[in-house]
């Protein structure tokens, strides 16, 4: 799987990979971690449970960084396993440029997975990776610059999941 996507940030560089680099943001912003410990010298560990059309994992992974450009580009290699759900591994480039509202972030990403999750088709498991991507940058953005009145951003993984899929039906939030 490969995918690419840029993302407008209102942080400035320094504050987005400055928060790229800390567990405690890093397990705030990705979707279903319950754990994420390490450094960015030593690479993080990470335990994170989601959900993939049928199959629901808890994945334990190791994350190194590599190519580390302060406040520029770095560098994501990770791997997961999830027991007999399957693995993912994979890397991403991640490259930051200040724009008018802050940071435009740019990002490449190519994954492999195994297993039950590889049984599902490519056409689920790039579509959960947009959403898992999506989610994590709507959570970054709301750790870096909290919006007042934003009421999502107080919203369990599931009550936003049953508040998207509620829009979608009726076409109301």
């Amino acid at each position: 799987m490969q995918m690419s996507d840029q993302k407008e940030i209102a942080a400035d560089p320094g504050a987005v990979y400055a928060a790229l680099l800390s567990p405690a943001v890093l397990k705030a912003c990705i979707p279903g971690a319950q754990e994420v410990t390490g450094t960015p010298e030593d690479g993080f560990e990470a335990t994170v449970t989601q959900k993939v059309g049928p199959v629901k994992a808890t994945f334990k992974g190791q994350v190194n960084l590599s190519d580390l450009v302060e406040n520029n580009k770095l560098t994501i290699l990770g791997e997961g396993k999830g027991g007999a759900a399957g693995f993912a591994k994979g890397g991403a480039v991640v490259v930051l440029a200040r724009s008018e509202t802050g940071t435009l972030l740019s990002y490449e990403v190519e994954a492999k997975v195994g297993g039950k999750l590889a049984q599902l088709g490519s056409r689920i498991i790039d579509g959960f990776a947009k959403k898992m991507a999506d989610q994590f940058f709507a959570n970054l953005q709301a750790h870096l610059a909290p919006q007042e009145g934003n009421g999502n951003a107080e919203l369990s993984d599931e009550e936003q999941e049953k508040k998207g899929w509620f829009s979608k039906v009726t076409g109301r939030g």
